[in-house]
């Protein structure tokens, strides 16, 4: 059986693109796209036959199903030719299961998809194979792209660059300045990428790379792009996959631009319509306080939503006001009974660090999560017996300026509870013997 899938518009409008077409828009209501799948196609399988299929080749040495995402290529893009494939392995990160963090705070059954368990460092990387690669065939059957180019707060450029450069792909990334990590930065750098650090915050360079990607051959990497969904939908089946196709009670995901969420539930809305599982989870999705557009919308009812200007937080990466997914988010967090939580600089940093405590090592943006989560089992809404999935986006590695400052008590309006500096101690046995056994 041929596999297909296409661009539709998400508004219902009519007409249909094929996935190798330059187009990001609906050209009726500048809408966004979706990847809409052949699925009466792909049940010519049975649900037990795609389980067998996808455990078959979890972490295969066969090329390309190896990667968490092109072992599910099927239900990804099927259009792909495996010559074409750009991939670093990505997915088929860890669970952690957080139980000392989880029983602390009133949770049997807690883990971490830790996300950042990945190439370049963050979930980016599961989007950004299926849109290099798309593009690399596009290039290989004759399309005119010269270069692809993103808006970043970080994790994208650094996913775009690497990718890019594995493809032999000039990459172009639009960062706002000074408002990235170090090791964000250096990233895109190293791998090659042409870097333009702009006095803005990242609606502003999202708004610019939008229209250079008007240019003839430049193409957009950004996550209004539906390619990269179609990657990041692989968590939500990943998930279920190492629970042995079992779903939780709960996933709970930190949110900037919100495109993570709209795949969390393009995933679960697949293995639903497929048979793969019966039963869907509700999602709860995490705002930091200062760049929590998402949030007051739920507040009132999801009756308004309205841009804002995203103050400084330590959760750079959804670190965005002006969300590009926010209308499909809405959508999915609807299906899924959803709930929207926000976390102040205290909560997140504190979350985070009891986190890292009971054995995790979580970026800012996962602090998020945590912190949502707390405030969910505190009121009750998350029972001690649920089972709870936290998806963590990066690796705290790539944050450590962020741990080093809140060990030291330096983020403002944060007490730092979990504070834990070395002690100098002169080079003497005695000394050491005090400092250690007291």
């Amino acid at each position: 059986m041929a596999y297909r899938a296409v661009f539709r518009c998400v508004e219902g409008c009519p007409g249909e693109w094929p996935l190798d077409e330059v187009i990001y828009e609906c050209p009726t209501c500048s809408g966004l796209l979706q990847v809409s799948h052949d699925l009466e196609a792909l049940k010519d399988k049975s649900a037990a036959a795609w389980i067998k299929t996808f455990d078959e080749r979890w972490m295969s040495r066969v090329w390309p199903y190896g990667s968490g995402i092109w072992g599910k290529k099927e239900w990804v893009a099927p259009h792909v030719r495996d010559e074409n494939i750009v991939s670093t392995a990505e997915g088929g990160t860890n669970l952690f299961w957080a139980e000392r963090y989880g029983k602390s705070i009133g949770v049997e059954d807690l883990w971490i998809k830790n996300c950042g368990n990945s190439h370049t460092g963050s979930f980016k990387d599961l989007g950004m194979t299926v849109l290099v690669s798309v593009v690399k065939q596009m290039i290989a059957d004759g399309k005119d792209i010269r270069a692809i180019a993103c808006a970043s707060t970080g994790d994208t450029s650094a996913a775009l660059a690497a990718y890019c450069a594995t493809a032999g792909i000039p990459a172009v990334v639009l960062l706002p300045k000074g408002k990235i990590t170090t090791a964000q930065l250096v990233q895109p750098l190293a791998n090659g990428a042409k870097v333009l650090a702009l006095d803005t915050d990242f609606d502003g360079c999202m708004a610019l790379v939008k229209k250079l990607a008007k240019e003839e051959g430049i193409y957009l990497a950004n996550s209004m792009n539906s390619l990269r969904l179609e990657g990041q939908k692989t968590v939500a089946i990943e998930i279920v996959q190492q629970f042995d196709w079992q779903v939780p009670d709960w996933v709970i995901i930190p949110g900037g631009n919100l495109g993570n969420v709209a795949a969390l539930g393009a995933g679960f809305d697949m293995m639903l319509e497929l048979g793969l599982i019966n039963k869907k989870p509700r999602i709860c999705l995490a705002q930091a306080e200062r760049a929590n557009p998402l949030y007051r919308a739920y507040k009132a009812g999801w009756d308004t939503f309205a841009p804002i200007t995203a103050g400084e937080t330590e959760a750079s990466a959804i670190r965005i006001g002006n969300p590009v997914s926010v209308h499909r988010a809405i959508r999915a967090l609807r299906k899924y009974d959803g709930v929207v939580e926000q976390a102040t600089e205290a909560e997140l940093a504190e979350a985070a660090a009891a986190a890292d405590r009971a054995g995790a090592f979580t970026c800012p943006h996962t602090g998020v999560a945590l912190a949502a989560l707390e405030k969910l089992v505190a009121r009750g809404e998350i029972k001690k017996t649920d089972r709870v999935v936290v998806i963590s986006t990066a690796s705290g590695l790539k944050f450590t300026q962020f741990k080093i400052r809140y060990h030291e008590s330096r983020i403002p309006g944060v007490v730092s509870q979990n504070a834990n500096v070395p002690i100098d101690v002169p080079n003497d046995y005695d000394a050491v013997r005090r400092a250690v056994l007291g």
